[in-house]
């Protein structure tokens, strides 16, 4: 397993001057050169907290999970740079590798798989509750639920501290569990018969599209799912991964955990990103379907309208997802044969974004959020699902955080500070006098 290794403090470090007392702050180094100030002792020798709003500035953690360089469109899992990955892995390896740190053996990758397969009959109970929410119920919300309600049937899992077996048979409970509700979400919204499990016949990702659509699936279609789910594996300390994080970091359950992190996942500024892209495509097809009348709006500062799927807020350079799915994108639209006008205009809106100066100069290029809602647009996938398949993909991710955060000794409970700007001391007043 691969360990994170203690950030060293390097010869520099930097001085903080307060009430005529000079504090030296230790400077840290990373791994890829990476350097951060340590303020551990700040608030204990000088009583000062730092405000960092966002904590965009705020390293809570070290981890030897992923490498992300948003200046230089870098991601690597475990120092696997994600071209390579989604070029030549499967997701089921990503996961193995995210989790447990170094890319499996033969042996390996087939104990894993075998230990997930082992768990991915859904209990009955656990079933019914998914059917028996509204039709229309956000699918996140099932999920999350459902996650929480899993802590009612598994009281082997809830200890404070797991043993290394106990995490690793919960952690592949979780990867085929949350797969299984994904697919009967979908399927109890259509108002359809669950499809259950065939895991000794299918790989993951071949199950779970046939799990949605009760049909094998085309080999296309399955290999695009893989380079989605690659994809959106981890991303480092992102809003629902330090969710997962602070959780666990009570001793709360697993469940817990993960639910918590649903639920981060599900804002339209995180993982509700795609279905923004659609949506957005929907009103330019509701106007007319005019992509270029738009291009024109979303570059005029007085107007309100805005380009989804364009620009990130971490990679000043470009998404170096994009560029792969968008190869996937292509495929299977090309397999499908799809014709929809909202595919039309999201092509369209591509090609003039391109080649137009205003988001060339400014780096605006399409990023993941944009091809995933167009694949998943193309696969029958309903809108409100997209952020279930962001879930499903991004598990791994918050399983080897969370495994990552419960095995480290430097972990302490989440607690951030804060300055106050509330009304000062003052008296309480009788209601018959106020």
């Amino acid at each position: 397993m691969t360990v994170a290794r203690k950030m060293p403090m390097t010869k520099n470090s930097a001085e903080l001057n307060y009430n005529d007392r000079g504090l030296e702050l230790p400077v840290l180094e990373g791994s890829e050169g990476e350097l951060g100030l340590d303020i551990n002792k700040l608030r204990q020798d000088t009583g000062l907290v730092t405000l960092d709003h966002g904590f965009m500035n705020t390293a809570a953690c070290t981890s030897a999970i992923t490498f992300l360089d948003g200046e230089r469109g870098i991601l690597r899992y475990r120092g696997y740079p994600i071209e390579e990955l989604a070029e030549k892995s499967s997701f089921m390896e990503v996961a193995y590798l995210l989790i447990y740190g170094e890319l499996p053996t033969a042996a390996q990758m087939k104990s894993f798989t075998q230990a997930i397969n082992a768990q991915s009959q859904t209990k009955p109970e656990l079933q019914s509750m998914i059917q028996a929410f509204p039709r229309d119920a956000h699918p996140m919300g099932v999920l999350g639920s459902v996650l929480s309600a899993m802590s009612a049937y598994y009281p082997e899992y809830l200890d404070q501290d797991l043993s290394a077996e106990k995490a690793s048979q919960v952690m592949t409970q979780l990867m085929a569990q949350v797969k299984n509700f994904a697919a009967f979400t979908y399927r109890t919204g259509r108002k359809e018969p669950l499809v259950q499990a065939q895991s000794s016949r299918y790989d993951y990702c071949t199950d779970f599209l046939q799990m949605m659509h009760g049909q094998e699936p085309d080999p296309e279609v399955v290999k695009a799912l893989n380079v989605l789910l690659i994809l959106h594996a981890d991303h480092e300390q992102n809003c629902s991964t330090s969710t997962v994080r602070l959780v666990g970091s009570s001793k709360a359950n697993i469940y817990a955990a993960i639910a918590a992190g649903v639920g981060a996942l599900w804002g339209p500024l995180h993982g509700g990103a795609n279905q923004a892209v659609i949506e957005m495509l929907q009103e330019i097809q509701a106007d007319g379907g005019g992509y270029k009348k738009f291009i024109q709006k979303a570059k005029d500062k007085n107007d309100s309208f805005r380009l989804m799927g364009f620009g990130h807020r971490v990679y000043k350079n470009f998404d170096p997802r994009a560029r792969i799915i968008k190869q996937s994108c292509d495929a299977v639209l090309a397999k499908l044969k799809i014709k929809d006008p909202l595919l039309d205009i999201a092509k369209g809106l591509e090609e003039e974004a391109l080649k137009d100066p205003y988001f060339v100069e400014r780096k605006l290029y399409p990023n993941v959020d944009f091809y995933s809602g167009i694949i998943y647009k193309a696969l029958n996938i309903p809108t409100n699902m997209f952020t279930v398949m962001f879930a499903l993909g991004r598990l791994p991710g918050w399983l080897a955080q969370w495994k990552e955060m419960a095995e480290s000794k430097d972990t302490k409970i989440g607690r951030p500070r804060q300055i106050y700007t509330g009304a000062v001391e003052r008296s309480y007043k009788p209601l018959s006098s106020r």
